[in-house]
């Protein structure tokens, strides 16, 4: 089971790619301060050994239940930058439970870098009856910001920084769910995932009636340092402009690049049973990619008996992303979770990723409590020791976007063991792009493919007939496989030569 660092996940609650030029640092940002500056720090850091700063949290505050952790409360009165002046507010997150770090907070203005400083008099430690032991000078475990996204008179929290490298964010009309990191490192290997950490974070005041925040960070692990700069712009898609500079100290097998994690406990596709009064339940639902031929890929994500690492090899790809497409509350029935207003997460390079692979990890479950999705870009040749790397990005947080893909999508996949011995059968709606506007007597043709070759599985009884009620189209078909190895399978609907959607991809595993 992939442990999220960022702790108790669900209970925490707490547009193509953009051009560059889109994402300038706010006026009042201190020009003497920049990437640059951090980058040094992270380079330097890089040539020492690394050393963890675990051990700075007294250790019975580690030992406090999740309720007491949550009844820690930062003050909105002791805010950054609560004196009106500024659109942003910031509160930070008190260290205990899973939170065993020390992060150091700096503000950045036009006077230049000064320590944002921690003091217990800055929360309310609500019934817990600790307070009078907790250091004076303890420091803090993250932060996250507010901003007026939906009414110009309330501050929504629209980015939380908690845990490791983790990161989370939300458009105007979602609630949160799955997380981004910095990085992921050996992530699946036998070796034993590696999670690197922000040790230090420079926020930089905006001006008066700014609409982005510019945040930099210092990253930290055994394998490597880097610097970040984080330009977040709030909205109905909240978008991060991501820029970091890495910097190897120790051979690494297996890169990961702009990782997103989420969970999938069950959906439509899933053949087993849970124990749940819901019939959903997931925070994203598919995979969903863009590659530099003009194909668009969709993955439905499952959760399989053994672990599960899909690769999709390509040169430089337009995006890739999480995606909860699903949005109807009678597919999920949950009054709390809300896993409709869930957010998809798009990730799009700024400047070319290079040779590598889109990579998805989906990891066994039992329950919804842990993340259990992983997906990221993967270099094709691994980082060395004293390798110099930069990775270039945004993150679109929303939650529908008729441009992901611009022509039709898959917007359900069933499965079933069919009406014969051996046999799978798929039935996959498809709606969006030209499909509406297709009559029921036009011959639409479903364009199925088994990877491994006619050798190793017989397609049978396919058909593509138009959807009344959706308004969109059914490709549904049979599969049989001849032999014992997993199986990958590939469809899209086409008309006179014309692709009408995006790729449907699947794993058959034995």
């Amino acid at each position: 089971m992939l442990r999220d660092p960022s702790g108790a996940r669900r209970r925490l609650g707490c547009a193509a790619a953009l051009a560059l030029a889109t994402f300038v640092a706010p006026a009042a940002a201190h020009a003497a301060f920049g990437l640059d500056d951090v980058a040094a720090k992270a380079e330097k850091l890089a040539k020492a050994p690394f050393q963890d700063t675990k051990g700075t949290v007294p250790d019975w505050l580690l030992k406090i239940t999740y309720d007491q952790w949550r009844d820690i409360r930062f003050r909105p009165a002791q805010a950054l930058w609560a004196d009106g002046r500024s659109p942003f507010r910031v509160q930070f997150f008190h260290p205990g439970l899973f939170y065993d770090r020390i992060v150091a907070m700096n503000v950045v203005d036009q006077k230049g870098v000064r320590p944002f400083r921690f003091s217990p008099n800055k929360f309310d430690y609500g019934k817990n009856d600790f307070a009078s032991k907790v250091p004076q000078e303890l420091g803090y475990a993250g932060f996250r910001v507010h901003y007026p996204i939906k009414t110009p008179s309330r501050y929504d929290e629209v980015i939380v920084f908690l845990g490791a490298s983790y990161f989370r964010a939300v458009g105007a009309r979602q609630a949160y769910g799955l997380s981004a990191r910095a990085l992921a490192i050996d992530t699946a290997l036998p070796s034993g995932e590696e999670f690197p950490y922000f040790r230090e974070f420079w926020l930089v005041t905006p001006a008066p009636g700014a609409t982005q925040l510019v945040v930099f960070a210092l990253l930290d692990s055994p394998s490597l340092t880097g610097a970040y700069r984080f330009v977040v712009d709030p909205g109905e898609q909240t978008v991060v402009a991501v820029e970091s500079r890495l910097f190897v100290r120790n051979a690494i097998g297996k890169l990961g690049v702009a990782p997103l994690t989420s969970m999938f406990y069950f959906g439509e596709s899933t053949l087993r049973t849970f124990p749940d009064f819901r019939p959903e339940v997931h925070d994203s639902d598919g995979l969903l990619a863009s590659f530099a031929s003009g194909e668009w890929l969709w993955r439905p994500l499952d959760n399989p008996r053994a672990l599960g690492v899909n690769t999709f090899q390509t040169l430089d790809p337009k995006g890739f992303g999480l995606i909860q497409r699903d949005r109807d509350f009678g597919h999920y029935e949950d009054l709390e979770s809300r896993p409709e207003r869930r957010p998809s997460t798009w990730v799009a390079p700024r400047r070319g990723f290079g040779d590598g692979a889109v990579e998805l990890v989906e990891i066994p479950t039992t329950s919804d409590v842990n993340d259990n999705i992983v997906a990221y870009w993967a270099p094709k040749v691994p980082p060395k020791a004293g390798d110099r790397l930069a990775y270039d990005y945004t993150l679109s947080w929303y939650g529908n976007d008729p441009t992901r893909p611009p022509g039709g999508r898959v917007v359900a996949t069933r499965r079933d063991y069919g009406e014969a011995e051996n046999v799978n059968r798929f039935v996959i709606d498809f709606s969006g792009g030209k499909l509406e506007a297709i009559p029921a007597s036009a011959v639409l043709r479903g364009v199925v493919t088994v990877l491994n070759g006619e050798e190793a599985a017989t397609i049978l009884d396919q058909h593509v007939v138009k959807n009344e009620v959706t308004g969109g189209w059914r490709l549904s078909f049979q599969v049989r496989p001849k032999t014992r190895d997993p199986l990958e399978l590939r469809a899209f609907l086409d008309q006179g030569g014309d692709t009408l959607t995006e790729t449907w991809s699947y794993a058959i595993t034995p």
